[in-house]
């Protein structure tokens, strides 16, 4: 039977850059780019993903595109009689650690726009002064507590299970292909009202203007690790995805349309939040995590006309940001049950989602009755957390990219993202390179700093 492909290049392009662009973006980048120093950081990311980021993401797309396989199964079939298959097993592992996670924020995106449309997340917030104390309340009422943030997890779940069951086209590309177009206008209406909020120019100098002074070695490192975690590397997603490209689709165009998509995203949430931020006079605040979502927007749409309407519309866009990382990471598990155990995708759905019923709701009771578990410090939300995303997946993109640049004939990459003539023949040398010597090294860098911080 042959394999199933996107059946458009715009479904393609949906597709993938849903699968980057996603919690990554709207929930982490505001919080990392605060925590480092605003526009410096943003400098240093926007070089990182230019110049490390699409390479990288080529070397995926060459696995993927090349192989026609899993992200285990590429590796054996280049490399059929070694232990290299093991790298995809920690990809696939890692993808799976975070979906357990990524699933109950969904959830929580869910139980917050169901409270925007019943109105029950502006009700009772009327001192001004007390603002951040009612909406941290709000978040121990609609996070903390145990059975409403479990329902709104498992009808993600649900939701998960029928657009992954639909299959590639009919399901991940056909959500793509609405919830995409649907979420960039979104964003664009809120980068709209927050250029026109009164102190929307401080806001802006702080994302924009470098201050180079603030740049530090360690916020090196951060950009480069955002960078990465942004375009969803080293989590087997990108050459998943890649297996189902037709074999005429230009790798180098894609990864640089999807990196700058992927780009466009993120500063389009710089804009957003911190002119509103400086406009209503939250420049103090912590922009970290669930607190930025879940406490420090609502405190500005309560302070805006029709606070309702917008708290329903982000959380809509958030929401749909929550879906095409949980369906992307979901993936990743699923197509590698299918190519290796020969499972049917009924069977496959079944296997990676229905333990989520209990694994994501370990992840969500660490909030609730489960709170007094602490491993190394860390409830178990924030150790998956910890050790998938800022260890697992620079490990995983730091050894496919030894693999690629070392260990695999350069013919093969040659082969994959260049045609003759084109601009990716003449930059191809620049890309291996990259690949070879750079990637590896600055990806190490970016796994000793996260070991550091444990």
């Amino acid at each position: 039977m042959a394999k199933v492909k996107f059946s458009s290049k715009a479904g393609l392009i949906a597709a993938t850059v849903g699968s980057a662009v996603g919690l990554g973006n709207i929930w982490r980048f505001p919080a990392e780019t605060q925590a480092n120093g605003g526009g410096a950081f943003l400098l240093i990311y926007i070089i990182c993903m230019l110049l490390l980021g699409i390479p990288v993401m080529l070397a995926e797309f060459s696995l993927g595109r090349g192989t026609q396989s899993d992200a285990e199964g590429a590796f054996k079939k280049l490399k059929p009689d070694t232990k290299w298959n093991i790298v995809g097993i920690l990809a696939i592992t890692a993808s799976y650690l975070i979906l357990t996670f990524y699933m109950v924020v969904a959830g929580w995106t869910f139980e917050y726009m169901v409270q925007s449309i019943n109105g029950n997340l502006f009700a009772g917030i009327e001192n001004l002064n007390k603002m951040d104390a009612s909406f941290h309340n709000k978040m121990e009422e609609f996070i903390c507590s145990d059975i409403s943030p479990l329902i709104s997890t498992y009808v993600l779940i649900a939701i998960n299970f029928f657009i992954l069951l639909a299959g590639v086209q009919k399901g991940i590309e056909r959500m793509s292909n609405w919830m995409m177009p649907v979420l960039f206008f979104l964003l664009l209406i809120f980068a709209g009202v927050s250029l026109s909020l009164p102190d929307s120019v401080q806001g802006l100098e702080y994302f924009f203007k470098p201050d180079f002074s603030r740049i530090t070695p360690q916020i090196v490192v951060n950009a480069l690790g955002q960078s990465f975690f942004s375009l969803s590397l080293g989590m087997g997603i990108l050459i998943t995805y890649s297996s189902y490209y037709p074999k005429k689709t230009k790798l180098t165009h894609t990864a640089l349309t999807v990196s700058l998509l992927d780009l466009l995203v993120a500063v389009l949430m710089g804009i957003i939040i911190f002119p509103a931020v400086m406009s209503f006079g939250l420049e103090g605040s912590q922009l970290r995590g669930t607190t930025l979502v879940f406490v420090t927007l609502p405190e500005i749409f309560a302070q805006m006309p029709a606070s309702q309407m917008w708290a329903i519309l982000f959380f809509l866009l958030l929401l749909i940001a929550a879906l095409t990382s949980t369906i992307s990471v979901a993936e990743v598990t699923v197509a590698w049950l299918q190519n290796t155990f020969k499972q049917t995708r009924l069977k496959a759905c079944c296997i990676v989602l229905f333990p989520l019923f209990i694994l994501s709701a370990l992840n969500s009771l660490s909030f609730g009755s489960l709170s007094f578990i602490k491993i190394a410090g860390l409830n178990i939300f924030d150790l998956l957390d910890t050790v998938s995303t800022n260890i697992m997946l620079p490990m995983v993109a730091m050894l496919t990219c030894i693999f690629i640049g070392w260990f695999v004939s350069p013919e093969f990459l040659n082969n994959q993202i260049t045609n003759k003539g084109t601009t990716a023949q003449r930059i191809y040398p620049t890309i291996a390179f990259i690949i070879k010597f750079i990637a590896p090294v600055l990806l190490l860098l970016v796994l000793v700093s996260a070991f550091l911080d444990l």
